[in-house]
């Protein structure tokens, strides 16, 4: 199974952030669309980082309160571990447990954000598949 699945099931909409947005204007937008990462970008076609509520929960810890209404660019992770469409999901999974990483921005051909997917979406496909192939061995050994 490819990307491509996760995304056709998903859906391929993308919240982004500025990196001079406010860290409060990030967690709005992460409560508002009940998500865990927003990609941050300037244009919102391409990824100039990504940030997580784990980003905002460390910077609390190691910086307090203020890092609220400090910009963005201050926590987020600038080294962004993308995919594609094409890529498998197996081997994104292993890239994202060996990388630690929950939340990778998908890209087109161009080089632009196309989608976003999280280590739960590849593992409520992985489900899907294998439900499916435990209905083809039931129907196969019931007939």
């Amino acid at each position: 199974m490819k990307i491509s699945d996760v995304v056709r099931r998903k859906g391929d909409e993308v919240v982004t952030v500025r990196s001079d947005d406010t860290v409060s204007t990030l967690l709005a937008k992460l409560a508002e669309h009940g998500i865990g990462a927003c990609v941050v970008s300037a244009d919102g076609t391409h990824v100039d980082g990504i940030v997580s509520e784990r980003d905002v929960v460390r910077h609390l810890h190691s910086s307090g309160p203020g890092i609220l209404e400090g910009t963005v660019a201050a926590i987020m992770t600038s080294d962004v571990t993308t995919g594609n469409a094409h890529d498998d999901i197996a081997d994104l999974a292993a890239t994202m447990t060996e990388l630690r990483v929950r939340h990778v921005p998908i890209l087109d051909a161009d080089g632009k954000l196309a989608a976003i997917v999280s280590i739960g979406d590849i593992v409520k496909q992985r489900l899907s598949e294998l439900q499916s192939e435990r209905d083809q061995l039931r129907d196969y050994i019931a007939h």
